[in-house]
């Protein structure tokens, strides 16, 4: 869900039928009444992801109930039980408990453990591990029969890692399939009849291994796990278009035969799974299961698109008036805050096409970072150093769809605004780096683009599976891209191809840099202690600022009157390959952006039937 509650965007300030707590929850009351016995779940990441989330966490005193919004919008729904996901601890451990205290339903999670007093020792488990649900099945001849359902939930141990600095001394986090396979054989031991995992990740065809990340289909060999709602990756499954690797079956929706979903992202999509249960000697069993997403916008059937990019389409479910209300309170204090004035910006700025060029979004945010890390520095030991700065486009179209873009025009910056081109909750970090580990970072970014074959005409350019915050940028170098070599990292930062070198002509002040030559980074505390795993960034060399929420630094950038991006300044572009184009696809909204970025020849080639434009580049 992603604290996304109503079906509005905070951004824009318009409404938006796509997504939403509240327009799901008038599907979930559909679907709840077309049979007579229904649970519901969520698989967690619901209390952070939209400025509701950033203004409940920041500002409580804006919202006078005690009672968190999203969870008040849960409770409204009626909840039998939900795990916990990594976002949920972006606001700190203290502030996840205080939010969940408020629920009405059950939260599990069963693979993270409290830090004992002193630190030396583990306590007890964070949150319940698992929880056994008492429910009474309504048969075909109106019977009541009782079952016990237990529920177990899970979130990827590499959290420790994206939430570093809120979690070292207070939790750990371990692998979830030991846990799972720890703590499922205790539910049937306590009288389970059916085991459902809350399982906040994605499916990776990776073998089984230490600290997964994506872990659904070792998950579902598991013994006694019955059922998966999977999250995290923000994907759609059961779908047809969804990848056939060994054990997944993307039309049945099992995994290993285990009925799973996978039901996308901010509440777009409900996924349901119905069983049919037979019960005989006491016991119950599974006779057969049926895995689908319900999604609460459907599509027309022919998918015309109007100029917005937009499908025509229809919203199956009204949004539930008691969930909206639940959260007004939290709906209206965001509202206003994120209305609050900031200050101006001479030109627009838009991340259309900032996978492609240095957009000047994402240019203002390294240049906000840079200019707050040199005053951080001044007096001390590195202020010798040069201080240079990564930053990535945190909206760049992908799953989200073609509308998931910056556009924001010259003139007044609202609070709104710096939320849209900063939309996570990261604070400012510094560290040290050699001239080497900024060839390898930029060599780490540069994964985002498949290799180019030259002299071959409209070959496709990105490589979907690469999220766009991992396309770092990095001001204050300059330097450009050979897209006919290899990557030297793959999708996860490993180092597959050493010796490749699609980073060129990396220079710092108009020289060459050196191996060996030394520099402090601007970045963020999700890159700083491996997010993404970029070379340097194990925390070891991290330098001691004061401690800046990364949308803070922004605001006050803009604010001293520093928001003029300096568009002249061209720091990358890609090597040239003459009689070679390539295809690269955007948000419509890119169409009324006439002028080449940084000079790229570039046209238009039609709308996609996904709404997403399609440029040829000429390399």
């Amino acid at each position: 869900m992603h604290a996304h509650v109503y079906p509005f965007d905070y951004y824009t300030e318009r409404p938006c039928d796509k997504f939403g707590l509240a327009r799901a929850a008038g599907l979930i009351a559909t679907l709840r009444a077309e049979v007579a016995n229904c649970l519901v779940f969520d698989n967690g990441d619901f209390l952070q992801g939209s400025p509701l989330g950033d203004v409940a966490a920041a500002l409580p005193e804006q919202i006078p109930a005690a009672l968190h919004p999203v969870i008040a919008a849960m409770n409204a729904v009626g909840y039998d039980a939900a795990t916990i996901g990594n976002h949920d601890f972006n606001y700190g451990v203290g502030f996840l408990l205080r939010a969940l205290a408020g629920a009405d339903f059950p939260i599990v999670s069963c693979n993270v453990v409290s830090i004992g007093a002193g630190g030396a020792e583990l306590g007890a488990p964070l949150l319940p591990p698992v929880v056994i649900l008492d429910r009474l099945i309504v048969d075909p001849e109106g019977h009541q029969v009782p079952i016990r359902i237990g529920v177990v939930g899970m979130l990827p141990p590499q959290v420790m890692q994206w939430d570093h600095e809120n979690l070292v001394d207070a939790v750990v986090v371990g692998d979830m399939v030991p846990s799972a396979e720890h703590w499922v054989p205790r539910l049937r031991e306590a009288g389970a009849d059916l085991v459902i995992a809350l399982a906040h990740t994605g499916i990776d065809p990776e073998p089984l291994q230490g600290g997964m990340e994506n872990a659904c289909l070792a998950l579902a060999q598991v013994p006694g796990i019955d059922m998966i709602l999977a999250g995290h990756s923000h994907q759609l499954f059961p779908a047809p278009d969804f990848p056939a690797l060994p054990g997944v079956d993307p039309i049945a929706g099992t995994l290993h035969g285990v009925p799973t979903v996978l039901p996308g992202f901010w509440g777009s999509h409900v996924g349901a799974i119905d069983l049919w249960l037979c019960h005989a000697a006491g016991k119950w069993r599974i006779a057969a299961a049926d895995s689908c997403l319900h999604p609460v916008l459907q599509p027309s059937a022919d998918l015309v698109l109007r100029p917005s990019a937009d499908p025509v389409a229809r919203p199956l479910a009204e949004s539930a008036p008691d969930v909206l209300a639940a959260a007004a309170t939290g709906h209206a204090a965001t509202l206003r805050e994120m209305r609050r004035p900031v200050g101006h910006i001479a030109a627009p700025l838009q991340s259309y096409f900032a996978l492609i060029a240095a957009a000047a979004p994402v240019q203002l945010v390294a240049e906000a970072q840079r200019a707050e890390v040199e005053r951080a520095l001044r007096g001390t030991d590195y202020a010798h150093l040069p201080v240079l700065s990564a930053a990535s486009p945190g909206k760049a179209g992908g799953l989200a769809g073609p509308d998931h873009y910056i556009d924001i025009e010259a003139g007044e910056i609202l609070l709104r605004h710096v939320a849209d081109i900063y939309p996570f909750p990261n604070s400012l970090r510094a560290i040290r780096v050699t001239g080497a580990d900024v060839q390898d970072w930029l060599e780490r970014s540069a994964g985002l683009f498949r290799r180019i074959v030259p002299g071959r005409r409209d070959q496709m350019l990105l490589d979907p599976g690469f999220p766009s915050y991992d396309f770092d940028l990095i001001l204050g170098v300059t330097y450009r891209i050979d897209l006919s070599q290899p990557a030297r990292f793959d999708l996860h930062g490993v180092r597959v191809e050493p010796t490749a070198n699609r980073i060129v002509d990396l220079r710092f002040a108009g020289h060459l840099i050196a191996p060996a030559a030394e520099f402090i980074l601007a970045t963020n505390d999700y890159r700083a202690y491996g997010g993404g795993g970029f070379p340097a960034c194990d925390g070891g060399r991290i330098v001691g600022i004061p401690a800046m929420l990364s949308r803070d630094v922004l605001a006050r950038h803009i604010s001293r009157g520093d928001g003029l991006v300096r568009s002249a300044e061209r720091i990358w572009g890609f090597v040239p390959m003459p009689g070679t184009s390539a295809l690269f696809d955007s948000g419509p909204g890119a169409l009324k952006f006439t002028s080449q970025p940084d000079g790229l020849r570039m046209q238009p080639v039609t709308l996609m039937p996904d709404g997403f434009q399609r440029f040829r580049i000429e390399l």
